[in-house]
């Protein structure tokens, strides 16, 4: 498995095909999942700023395993967002998400974003200890159905290294 930094022909159909086979399977979520994580990343994959924003793949020969994306349009003020990180069914349990997680930590370190975010839920366990490995910190839980169905949401910030706090904006 390598890790290619930038999009490929393909990608948002397998990063969304991914996702909904997952969420589907892991937590219920539906079409309207599926359609909402369709039209944010298409729209991040439409305003990408190089240097500013960053998507990696997961490739197993020339098939898209797993996926991650910083999104750094608001970096500044609210921190850069950690967003579309998944792996595969064949590619989960092989250290894929340890690497994706890693390289799109490295380019928030380098670009001197002081705070990293993700949005996600309380019943991924794995995701959350992975989370934890790598610095992050639950700052806030609430109930909502952003993603088609109720659950406990949970926001998770990482202070870049060198910060006190990562803090909860």
């Amino acid at each position: 498995m390598t890790i290619h930094p930038g999009d490929r022909p393909g990608c948002i159909g397998r990063i969304v095909q991914m996702h909904g086979e997952f969420y589907a399977a892991a937590a219920g979520f539906g079409v309207d999942f599926e359609a909402k994580v369709a039209t944010e990343l298409s729209d991040f994959c439409r305003r990408r700023v190089e240097g500013r924003d960053g998507l990696w793949l997961a490739l197993d020969g020339d098939r898209i395993e797993g996926s991650i994306a910083i999104d750094g349009l608001h970096a500044a003020e609210e921190g850069a967002h950690l967003r579309w990180f998944i792996a595969s069914g064949a590619a989960r349990g092989s250290g894929v998400g340890r690497a994706l997680l890693g390289e799109a930590l490295a380019f928030c370190d380098a670009r001197g974003y002081g705070r990293t975010f993700l949005w996600t839920f309380d019943a991924l366990h794995a995701a959350r200890h992975l989370y934890e490995q790598h610095g992050f910190a639950l700052a806030h839980t609430q109930r909502g159905a952003q993603w088609g169905r109720e659950v406990t949401e949970q926001r998770f910030v990482r202070a870049a290294p060198g910060m006190a706090d990562a803090g909860g904006a």
